[in-house]
């Protein structure tokens, strides 16, 4: 028993839960508040029409009472019956007669009544005629007041309450309130939540490497003051990124210079061990600044003019290359895909895709995949020993290497991955690693389709 009514709490907290979403939080609240406060303010309205009405029934009722009673009473008991259907009202009439038995329980309202009509018997001309006001059974109120005339002659007025009628055209006013309610509501949600909307869209999309459109400045003046701010801050950290990768273009660019003056001094000296090693570490240096300059250049790969290519003679002639020199690359099949992109750049993120696969497999193979008017897919695969999950978005890190000995063999510089995906990015695309489930690694380049098409 005790497990049922704890899954039932929970099952009714689950259901009381709000939404996660900050648009239908701020919708429901609106909403409820001010559906209860026009409850509220309609229930309060309702009241005191309901009241006033039912005094002014009351009133009218014991002034009504009060003269049909003298009335009769002034009457010979012959004529009483021709005039019974005049004094006849919607909520009442009279009867000659003692009319039924009943009990003296009265609810709230049926209590009014019933001291309205002792009131009214005491009102006729100065005299009071004996009164009896019994409750009828039955599922609505039912009311008959028991009266003795001046002659003994018994009247009873039956009385039949009715509820307060309420005009037809009522609920079609509350419905429209109602909608009006809630289409106020959603537009100021929107209104609200929409400069989030767009301040998200904005972080999401922000690279400051690549020209986008500057976060529009209108609107409310919070709204425009937090969009200059922001836009004001991807101009610093563009400015921030460039700078950096000015001064890395540029050391690496001045290390040259010594690093070939180091190399020919050495060469010239005695051949040696030491002479060797020395030779191999300037080289290893030299590779080094060579990868930081092309990563630095990475960076403005948009300096590039696109251009149409077709993709399928592209892919070949890169593949055909790497097997003139003997490497194991191969494609699949020939696609006739033309597409507009930077050549240069999307053959440099090949070469460091295919260059990582042969380093640690041997093989490569370049498919290339595209759905119906959707992006290209370029996959470089290899059959490898893959790379671990955790380290799948890692590796595309600058100098960041799986191969913690630092063996210029093996482990490289660590800014061929990273180059790989800056210039994808640099060109619109983007570059995914993943690990196939028949072993290896597949870098996954996508290119937006704008611009080219099937031949």
């Amino acid at each position: 028993m005790t497990s049922v009514s704890t899954t039932a709490g929970r099952r009714l907290r689950r259901l009381l839960r709000l939404p996660r979403t900050l648009r239908w939080r701020l919708f429901l609240i609106l909403l409820a508040g001010l559906v209860l406060a026009h409850g509220l303010s309609f229930g309060v309205l309702f009241f005191e029409r309901t009241t006033s009405a039912m005094g002014l029934m009351l009133t009218n009722m014991e002034k009504d009472v009060s003269t049909s009673l003298a009335l009769l009473d002034g009457l010979p008991a012959e004529e009483r019956p021709r005039w019974l259907p005049l004094l006849d009202r919607p909520t009442y009439r009279y009867e000659l007669g003692p009319g039924l038995p009943g009990t003296p329980e009265f609810s709230p309202r049926t209590a009014e009544i019933a001291a309205t009509i002792n009131q009214a018997a005491t009102q006729v001309a100065g005299r009071r005629f004996p009164v009896t006001v019994e409750s009828l059974p039955g599922t609505r109120p039912h009311l008959q007041a028991h009266v003795t005339l001046g002659d003994g002659s018994p009247v009873t007025i039956d009385i039949l309450p009715q509820r307060m009628p309420l005009a037809a055209w009522l609920p079609y006013v509350l419905a429209a309130q109602l909608l009006l309610l809630l289409l106020c509501t959603w537009f100021a949600v929107r209104l609200a939540i929409g400069p989030l909307q767009q301040f998200a869209h904005a972080a999401e999309t922000l690279d400051p490497g690549r020209e986008t459109a500057r976060l529009e400045e209108r609107g409310p003046t919070e709204v425009a003051h937090a969009a200059s701010a922001f836009n004001a801050m991807r101009t610093r950290i563009a400015q921030y990124l460039e700078e950096r990768v000015r001064i890395l273009a540029a050391i690496s660019h001045d290390l040259q210079t010594p690093i070939t003056r180091m190399k020919l001094r050495a060469e010239m000296g005695e051949d040696s061990p030491e002479k060797d090693k020395l030779l191999g570490d300037l080289t290893e240096i030299e590779r080094l600044v060579r990868e930081g300059v092309a990563y630095a250049r990475s960076a403005h790969g948009n300096t590039e003019k696109p251009a149409r290519i077709d993709l399928g003679a592209f892919i070949e002639s890169l593949v055909f290359d790497y097997q003139d020199t003997g490497k194991a690359v191969s494609s699949p099949a020939y696609v006739d895909i033309v597409l507009t992109t930077r050549p240069n750049a999307l053959r440099r993120i090949l070469t460091n895709l295919v260059d990582n696969a042969l380093k640690f497999a041997g093989t490569a193979e370049i498919d290339v995949s595209r759905a119906a008017d959707g992006p290209i897919t370029i996959a470089v695969r290899d059959d490898g020993p893959g790379i671990p999950e955790d380290q799948l978005e890692a590796v595309l890190q600058p100098f960041y290497r799986l191969d913690p000995s630092r063996n210029r063999d093996t482990g490289g510089t660590g800014l061929g991955l990273a180059i790989a995906q800056q210039l994808a990015q640099a060109i619109g695309g983007s570059l995914k690693l993943r690990n196939r489930e028949e072993g290896g690694v597949s870098a996954e380049v996508t290119l937006p389709s704008a611009g080219g098409g099937p031949r």
